[in-house]
């Protein structure tokens, strides 16, 4: 796989470039059910106004720079998108430093491999770009943390794309309280566990539905089920509970060392090398909000990004799975 990361501090011709190499698969991918699965671009932007009206500017100025195309502003839109799943886990250290540390278990063939690097609306946000403009996990110059994992259930219904919903906390939030908040009021299209810590390290876990009053817990570790198991064959397949009781029993024994907690997420069961079914850990990613920093690791790599000091670049990282 091929991995960058990019810093562009407004919008402009590196998001346009972007977005550009991205549309052609995002298009498919949003076009699989039809056009007229998806929400029209009036009922779109309503949502946006409605639930998150802070980023409706941000939106229609990636809109410009995308074309204008009505299917793009559908699409950057996030509202009600296709279904997909992943596995994930992810997990608050115990110690007296506020660390989120999290695997994204998911096809390599439709991730987009890429850390941006954005000063949107005068907020610095570093994190695992999805969707263009949303994300899987990211920080923010407030020292604030997000993650999310899929919440292992089939229920899908109107709402965003929980990368979006990411996007929206950290461009708005500063404090884990805030961000319940906001967590309790946006609509999801899924279910999603997100995890929440920041400079303070106060953190919760906020239990997303679609069908259903978001629930917010003080869980420190999320793996792929909610409060119970519903969808017991995705659950077997991901070991959602094998993980949840392997982290649980890490964080409740004694407190290790950082590193020691991190390189448990290198190796089973956290670690997934179901690569070929679309749920293989993809990366390790490791927050760390009072430093500003990000750590990306794989069994062989890491790379550290500073928020503060962003360098950005490339790294070939190789994945063992099969071409399609």
């Amino acid at each position: 796989m091929n991995w960058r990361a990019i810093s562009e501090a407004e919008p402009g011709p590196v998001w346009a470039e972007l977005f550009g190499e991205y549309w052609p698969d995002y298009h498919r991918w949003w076009l699989r059910d039809g056009a007229e699965a998806r929400p029209g671009y009036l009922d779109s932007v309503k949502a946006l106004q409605e639930y998150m009206p802070e980023l409706v500017p941000l939106f229609e100025q990636l809109c410009a720079l995308a074309g204008g195309s009505d299917h793009a502003a559908r699409f950057l839109s996030l509202y009600c998108p296709p279904p997909y799943l992943s596995g994930c886990s992810q997990a608050i250290w115990p110690g007296a430093e506020p660390v989120l540390v999290r695997n994204y278990d998911y096809s390599p063939h439709a991730f987009d491999s890429l850390i941006l690097h954005t000063s949107w609306q005068g907020r610095t946000v570093m994190g695992t770009s999805d969707g263009m403009w949303g994300l899987v996990d990211g920080m923010n110059d407030a020292g604030l943390a997000v993650s999310l994992t899929f919440g292992g259930r089939r229920v899908v219904g109107d709402g965003f794309g929980v990368p979006l919903i990411l996007r929206y906390v950290l461009q708005t939030c500063e404090t884990a309280k805030e961000a319940g908040e906001v967590l309790k009021r946006v609509p999801t299209h899924m279910s999603y566990n997100v995890t929440v810590v920041d400079a303070k390290r106060k953190y919760l876990t906020a239990l997303m539905a679609p069908d259903r009053e978001t629930i917010l817990t003080t869980a420190a570790v999320a793996t792929n089920h909610q409060e119970r198991v519903e969808w017991a064959s995705h659950a077997r397949f991901t070991a959602t509970v094998e993980r949840e009781r392997f982290l649980l029993q890490r964080l409740t024994l004694h407190v290790e060392p950082q590193e020691k907690f991190i390189n448990s997420f290198l190796r089973p069961p956290l670690y997934s090398t179901a690569f070929t079914q679309g749920f293989g850990t993809l990366y390790t990613a490791v927050y760390r909000p009072r430093k500003r920093k990000l750590d990306i690791h794989w069994p062989k790599a890491r790379w550290e990004l500073h928020l503060d000091n962003f360098q950005g670049g490339a790294r070939q990282i190789f994945t063992p799975v099969h071409t399609v």
